[in-house]
């Protein structure tokens, strides 16, 4: 029987983004509104955020003799496009299979969109109370979707990893809050132990979170988490890590 798991699997949060900045100016500020003049899709990554991703893929460079992905999947979002471009230029494996895949999208915020929790406060209190009754797992906001909308569309992903990928070895790059349906799903976790390892704090921006194929105790085998949040990459290239706190409205 075909393998249908990836034989490895890393998965990356994107490089610090313009919008992050604009974001985090507008928490230290107080403002309601987020400024950003692109469209969510088109923000482009920042000059520090293009260095984390340099630094990635130097890292899968340096660390080649334990493998390099053979086929890349990211979001068409260009923040996690020029982040997955840049780190397999600078990790040598340009002949990698790259494909962009809307499913890997950003969590979509409908008209919490560039809102800042004051702002959703101000604007819309209805929203900022069936949030807090419904928990963020569940909660989709008028024209966006929830936790649980974006991991229906990951379910549809990794059915198709396995169809035309399992066995290989795969990388992910993506946004925040898909690293952490990946992880709910993956490993079956239960909404209340996804939101508590999200309480924990940010994936950190070009972090990794790793998963090796194990024949296991389910039938055609698993993967298992080896890493999450690892920042090692950055760190030895002496990289600014980013991460920014946590906000309801934020696209992370």
């Amino acid at each position: 029987m075909q393998q249908r798991w990836p034989r490895r699997l890393w998965i990356v949060r994107h490089g610090e983004s313009t919008g992050n900045v604009a974001r985090q100016a507008a928490m230290d500020a107080g403002l309601s509104e987020i400024n950003i003049d692109h469209r969510d899709i088109d923000v482009p990554l920042s000059p520090l955020g293009e260095e984390q991703a340099i630094a990635l893929g130097r890292w899968f460079s340096r660390n080649r003799h334990e493998g390099l992905p053979e086929v890349v999947l990211t979001s068409p979002y260009a923040r996690a496009n020029r982040t997955a471009e840049l780190i397999c230029e600078h990790g040598a494996f340009t002949d990698a299979e790259f494909i962009a895949d809307e499913r890997l999208r950003e969590k979509e915020f409908g008209i919490l969109d560039r809102l800042t929790t004051a702002g959703i406060q101000e604007r819309f209190p209805d929203q900022a109370r069936f949030r807090t009754l419904l928990g963020k797992f569940y909660h989709r906001p008028p024209a966006g979707e929830s936790w649980c909308d974006v991991v229906l569309r990951l379910r549809s992903l990794m059915d198709t990893i396995g169809l035309h990928h399992g066995g290989q070895d795969v990388l992910i790059v993506s946004h925040q809050v898909v690293v952490l349906c990946l992880r709910y799903l993956l490993e079956r976790l239960s909404e209340e132990e996804i939101l508590a390892i999200d309480r924990e704090g940010d994936v950190a921006n070009c972090s990794i979170t790793e998963y090796h194929f194990a024949e296991g105790t389910r039938k055609g085998g698993e993967l298992v988490l080896k890493r999450y949040n690892f920042l090692a990459p950055l760190q030895e290239d002496g990289t600014t890590v980013t991460a920014e706190p946590p906000v309801a409205s934020a696209n992370p």
